[in-house]
């Protein structure tokens, strides 16, 4: 390894990406504009992250969670310093955050609670009643915010339905010949591989916003399939198993790069 900033354990970027519910593509967008640079490199150019970097990452992810833009991330992590002070009062303002989350939760909790209540009056909740708590689900058990499935409804819209059925039948086959490479057991980092998987993520870009909010809804993306790859599997042209292996492999060759 090259240039050791830190001692301690070292991360891949697979290994960061997939414990911080990150995608891969959103760390190398990190990297390519110094938001955060792997400390390392490998002897074959391979990303190493050090301790130092994960704590960067967890004030990044954290900021962002509290609204903070990645142009005004990037200055506040320029004008301050990775000292125990400066983590403490990160974690206080995201614990506020995770607090007032909980209050949200909690009423949601008493509502149901009060709708299980009427109902054991053998009195039905009115129409209004359970509209108003569906609103209030639809928070907690989506991939996506309210505002990500606007935009994502909007980049749709705007590419219209005959777009979106030529991308359908593109993406079909990069599956095919991506699935046949995965037979085969060709290496990620071979050519081929690697130009069908660009070819792949620039179809996806066309159903995401440019930038940060393109790159979290591809997270919540990432995270919707990571939970439920079976369901999901089972809408797909393919089995969810090997769909679930491609996942994994395409995950893989964008490692590689």
């Amino acid at each position: 390894m090259t240039g050791r900033h830190d001692a301690g354990r070292r991360w891949s970027i697979g290994e960061v990406a997939q414990a911080s519910g990150m995608t891969v593509r959103a760390l190398h967008h990190y990297d390519e504009i110094g938001l955060l640079r792997a400390s390392e490199r490998t002897a074959s150019g391979h990303r190493r992250y050090t301790e130092r970097d994960v704590r960067r990452l967890y004030r990044v992810r954290a900021l962002r969670s509290l609204g903070v833009s990645l142009e005004e991330i990037t200055n506040v992590l320029t004008d301050s310093s990775d000292d125990l002070g400066a983590m403490r009062d990160l974690l206080t303002a995201q614990l506020r955050g995770l607090e007032d989350h909980a209050g949200r939760i909690q009423q949601l909790t008493l509502r149901i609670r009060g709708l299980v209540g009427q109902l054991d009056k053998t009195s039905m909740p009115d129409p209004d009643q359970f509209m108003t708590t569906l609103e209030m689900m639809s928070v907690f058990e989506t991939s996506f915010t309210p505002e990500q499935r606007e935009q994502l409804d909007g980049l749709r819209a705007a590419l219209g339905p005959e777009a979106i059925e030529v991308a359908k039948t593109e993406w079909a086959g990069l599956v095919e010949r991506l699935l046949r490479h995965v037979q085969d057991g060709t290496p990620v980092d071979d050519p081929r591989v690697q130009d069908l998987t660009g070819r792949w993520d620039a179809l996806a870009d066309r159903f995401h916003a440019e930038g940060a909010d393109g790159e979290r809804t591809k997270a919540a993306a990432q995270r919707m399939w990571d939970k439920n790859s079976e369901e999901i599997g089972n809408t797909l042209p393919r089995p969810a198993d090997r769909m679930r292996e491609l996942v994994h492999y395409q995950e893989r060759a964008r490692e590689a790069r």
